[in-house]
């Protein structure tokens, strides 16, 4: 697709049904993201979820994708452990779920784990910029900007193996730089629109989740007040009678 100058699309997906939809629209890589921990477990950070819930979460996304890639985000802190852990956890990831590839937060100080992992048949996307599973050691989610060390870990990371860089949170000329440097494609997320794709949480694209909402994201639907709408009516009619009725009744 960057070849043919396409863009990509990719989307996170958490269950079956959100991923069936996703892949029935047409976008090409569903990514099973750490964010669950935040979006549908309810943490403030990526860190708490496990390898094990993540597994769960992709087998139900990988059994719903008919043409979409699947992507697996590595939780924290299987990529952090030692090399040989790394790799049995990802082989993990692909033997127990329908998905193609794993997520690994890092550039340059990850470029011998990335060629381990695909040295052993895992292909990998890796994740350069603002890095959730370091939010403590960068004092919170804040985008980066040293160009040089980021077009550094992004060429680390190709070189090493990776099949395609994830751009988090950094200027749009810092991704544009990173993009033209690099042969394999980059999707941005709050990297402006120089990337060869884009990648939303999918949540956020919906109006599924409150409280904050990051700059980069841009919201096409409320299904969070559809459903607070849908529930309202249903608790009225329960409460006044008019549910069930003589159509939804067995004679």
């Amino acid at each position: 697709m960057r070849k043919a100058g396409e863009r990509i699309t990719m989307l996170t997906a958490y269950d079956y049904p959100t991923a069936a939809a996703l892949d029935a629209a047409g976008i090409d890589v569903l990514l099973v993201g750490d964010s669950l921990a935040m979006v549908v477990q309810g943490h403030d950070t990526t860190l708490p979820v496990t390898l094990d819930q993540m597994i769960y979460h992709a087998e139900m996304v990988g059994r719903a994708a008919k043409r979409a890639m699947v992507v697996v985000d590595l939780p924290f802190p299987e990529g952090q452990l030692s090399i040989e852990q790394t790799i049995r956890s990802s082989a993990r990831v692909l033997k127990e779920t329908r998905c193609q590839a794993v997520k690994l937060e890092g550039g340059a100080e990850q470029a011998d784990r990335i060629r381990a992992l695909t040295t052993a048949g895992i292909p990998v996307m890796a994740h350069v910029g603002l890095r959730p599973q370091n939010v403590h050691v960068e004092g919170g989610y804040v985008v980066q900007r040293d160009e040089e060390a980021l077009v550094h870990d992004a060429i680390a990371a190709e070189q090493a193996g990776a099949f395609a860089v994830l751009i988090e949170c950094v200027p749009s000329a810092v991704a544009a730089h990173i993009t033209r440097s690099l042969q394999v494609p980059t999707i941005g997320i709050g990297a402006g629109p120089a990337t060869d794709g884009q990648v939303l949480v999918i949540n956020d694209l919906i109006g599924l989740t409150s409280g904050y909402l990051p700059r980069f994201v841009t919201r096409l639907a409320d299904v969070k007040q559809e459903i607070t709408n849908a529930a309202t009516r249903y608790r009225d009619a329960v409460r006044d009678g008019s549910f069930p009725d003589s159509r939804h009744e067995f004679s």
